[in-house]
């Protein structure tokens, strides 16, 4: 039986330029998660936004811990209970009030503030530094779901408008501090992202109950629709999240998110009908560079790497000696 140790390895800022391959196989992530907002319109039950954030995160999450058996101890009670909140439970709550409170892709555009997050909060605790082409990247990604998502006939409502950033907060905070403790030594991605997911279910099912309740009935699309969320939008999406979260820069990582936007506009071109104007196509090539911008930051300076590990101790070291390439350097790392 495997149990989140009382010391974790940490996981670096991320010094090296990300692989292609890790890029692609993270991207999968908030493409899947794109889908949301088109699920929860289309498939789900009406304004049943804690029921929908509950079912997509619980039963995946319980699922998983009892086959990795995996378990908290020592201080990952807390670590565990911090990351489940953040990355699954208000997050997950925040997400689908946004989508059922805002129109269309609006939701979308207003959680894209994300990465400005991640930028001040890598500073904070990560020893981060912000570079001017961060800054050009999250103008140019912000421009970009802007001309995506934005039309005349949309309307604005200030709680919609609250959630969604409350939810960018939430989310930001959570990769960044997923990236700070890394994960125990011994305990598996699956494990790992188990225990988030059952945690966050966990710290909604109660609100849940005592707020909205149980439907009084369920219908065949609202089955198909929260096992999908609960698969694939939870399961194995969030497995792969975790997963490039160890392996690529922080803002790599954050500026991934705006592809959800753009596979939003995408499926609602195919499925419902959609048209997509000139600017939303200029939008989307937008969003793409962002993500191209971002990763072309590259790596620290040795005199940067310095002043971080001066600072911040091992986690400086664990940023020097991680290898690029590893999974949360579980058998390799070594302090120095």
């Amino acid at each position: 039986m495997s149990t989140l140790a009382t010391a974790a390895k940490p996981i670096g800022s991320g010094l090296t330029k990300a692989s292609p391959r890790d890029l692609f196989i993270t991207a999968l992530a908030p493409m899947v998660w794109g889908s949301t907002y088109l699920v929860t319109t289309e498939f789900l039950p009406a304004d049943r936004p804690l029921l929908a954030a509950t079912v997509r995160a619980l039963p995946a999450g319980i699922v998983l811990m009892l086959v990795t058996r995996t378990w908290p101890r020592g201080s990952w009670w807390f670590k565990a209970a911090a990351l489940g909140a953040l990355n699954i439970g208000l997050f997950f709550f925040l997400l689908f009030f946004t989508a059922y409170q805002l129109p269309g892709g609006l939701a979308a555009l207003v959680m894209s503030i994300q990465p400005l997050f991640v930028l001040f909060l890598g500073v904070l605790l990560l020893g981060e530094k912000i570079r001017l082409m961060h800054l050009v990247a999250c103008a140019v990604g912000a421009a970009g779901v802007g001309l995506l998502v934005l039309r005349s006939d949309a309307s604005l409502t200030f709680v919609g408008v609250l959630a969604g950033m409350a939810g960018a907060l939430s989310m930001a905070a959570g990769i960044v501090l997923t990236k700070r403790w890394g994960r125990p030594d011994g305990v598996g991605l699956l494990g790992f992202t188990g225990l988030q997911l059952a945690m966050g279910g966990v710290m909604l099912l109660p609100v849940t109950l005592a707020v909205e309740g149980l439907p009084g009935a369920v219908t065949g699309p609202n089955l198909t629709g929260f096992a999908y969320l609960s698969v694939i939008g939870a399961l194995v999406a969030y497995a792969v999240w975790f997963k490039g979260i160890q392996r690529l820069p922080t803002m790599v990582v954050s500026f991934l998110g705006f592809l959800s936007p753009l596979v939003a506009t995408a499926l609602g071109f195919v499925f419902l009908g959609e048209s997509l104007s000139g600017w939303q196509i200029v939008g989307a090539v937008l969003v793409l560079g962002s993500v191209g911008l971002v990763q072309r930051a590259g790596p620290d300076s040795s005199r940067q790497r310095q002043v971080r590990r001066k600072r911040f101790g091992n986690l400086s070291d664990c940023s020097d000696t991680y290898p690029a390439g590893t999974v949360g350097g579980r058998s390799r790392y070594r302090h120095r």
